[in-house]
């Protein structure tokens, strides 16, 4: 039985894999890496999250995005030039190959409780017993499409997570649906390769992250300082304290993980949006239907009107939902022995979950720790703190499996 398997193998799989490395804490890791980035999202597009932002961590810090792009001569700035998506998915290799040469691409088909720990099946058929098991499984698991569109076969409806390439598209008519980052920067991608595309938001206006370029003063920084996950006290703040976030109440946390950071694009995605695809805000979807080999949408917009709308396809841009149910390779005992809320694990302080030695990190966690936990940039804490909660761990089975055994004599 080895000590630990992570189970994915993107920026938070990485992070903790290289750390336990540095602490020589025994594991493995399954997955492909960098998965939802070279599978998920569409070539050509350029990350929300400044450069400074957009690392992988080791404990030493010894390979930032800037260390690789300044060996690959690709352009870098802490902030200001946009990272990528092809040059972060590049990196997130590079940091494989240099910080984890252990992973393997296998996938984990099953997960079963054990008195003490799990065994775990994988798609090669080897069973592995594991002490704890860390899950860095991403977003992939928990695309969220809107009960009134599910019903729709997959020709004429599909998740944005399921176009890493717009150019099947080219030529066709589609409709995007929503408002946020994903949304924005597929509509100016399907345009830039000739679909004819359609936007469709429930907000009332487009939101764009600013830009500035220029020296901020001193109070600008007071007033606004810069973070991980952008400027301004209330982002530092879950930026920089997601273990004092951790002790708020409850109701305190799921209303922030709710309204924080909320849907825009990055302002580099502006120009190629507005002006340029046709908009339709403060409409909210009503009902869908497919008719005379194309799919209808009847809106309801903020004034009160209605239109229908139709295209060859729609693709839904409505985002990710975590819900523990959706993680079928967890098996029905461990998933009834979870404790959650509104579908996510509810975490101890070291990001383990109610089952003792199953952990939960990444978008899975956020509800514990914050809106980081939706962006590469919260691996850093959550790689540490994994760590030492395991090497703790690791040290009491070892107190555990050398302490001696009392004798007992009868007379």
């Amino acid at each position: 039985m080895i000590n630990t398997t992570i189970i994915g193998a993107g920026p938070y799989g990485l992070s903790i894999a290289a750390h336990l490395r540095r602490k020589r804490i025994p594991f493995r890791i399954f997955g492909r890496p960098m998965d939802s980035w070279l599978s998920h999202m569409p070539k050509g597009m350029l990350l929300k999250s400044e450069g400074f932002a957009s690392n992988l961590y080791d404990p030493e810090g010894d390979f930032p995005l800037e260390r690789f792009c300044a060996e690959k001569g690709i352009e870098y700035r802490d902030s200001g030039i946009p990272v990528r998506l092809d040059t972060f998915s590049a990196y997130g290799l590079a940091f494989r190959d240099r910080m984890v040469p252990e992973l393997e691409e296998k996938a984990v088909v099953s997960i079963e409780h054990l008195p003490n720990g799990f065994s775990l099946a994988l798609d090669s058929g080897e069973t592995v017993h594991s002490r704890r098991v860390v899950l860095a499984v991403g977003i992939t698991h928990f695309e969220h499409v809107p009960a009134n569109l599910s019903h729709l076969p997959a020709e004429f409806m599909s998740h944005s997570s399921h176009h890493a390439d717009v150019e099947p598209f080219k030529g066709r008519s589609v409709i995007v649906l929503g408002g946020g980052s994903s949304a924005l920067d597929l509509a100016g991608l399907l345009h830039e390769v000739g679909a004819h595309v359609q936007l469709v938001a429930r907000q009332e206006s487009l939101k764009f992250h600013g830009h500035n370029d220029k020296p901020r003063s001193l109070w600008q920084k007071l007033k606004r300082p810069q973070s991980g996950l952008g400027p301004g006290w209330k982002t530092r703040f879950f930026s920089d304290w997601p273990m004092v976030f951790h002790y708020l109440p409850e109701s305190l946390r799921l209303e922030a993980v709710r309204r924080a950071l909320g849907p825009a694009g990055g302002w580099f995605s502006k120009d190629k949006v507005v002006g340029r695809v046709s908009v339709l805000v403060g409409c909210t979807l009503q009902d869908a239907r497919v008719h005379d080999g194309r799919v209808a949408l009847s809106l309801i917009c903020v004034d009160g009107t209605k239109q229908e709308i139709t295209a060859d396809h729609i693709i839904a841009a409505t985002g990710y939902k975590v819900d523990i149910d959706r993680l079928q390779f967890l098996n029905a005992a461990i998933r009834s022995k979870l404790k959650a809320v509104n579908g996510s694990p509810v975490l101890s302080s070291t990001f383990e979950s109610s089952v003792p030695g199953l952990y939960f990190t990444g978008i899975a966690a956020a509800n514990s720790f914050g809106p980081l936990m939706r962006f590469a940039f919260g691996a850093g804490f959550t790689a540490r703190t994994v760590t030492r909660a395991l090497a703790k761990s690791l040290a009491r089975d070892s107190v555990v499996r050398t302490a001696p055994t009392a004798l007992t004599t009868t007379k």
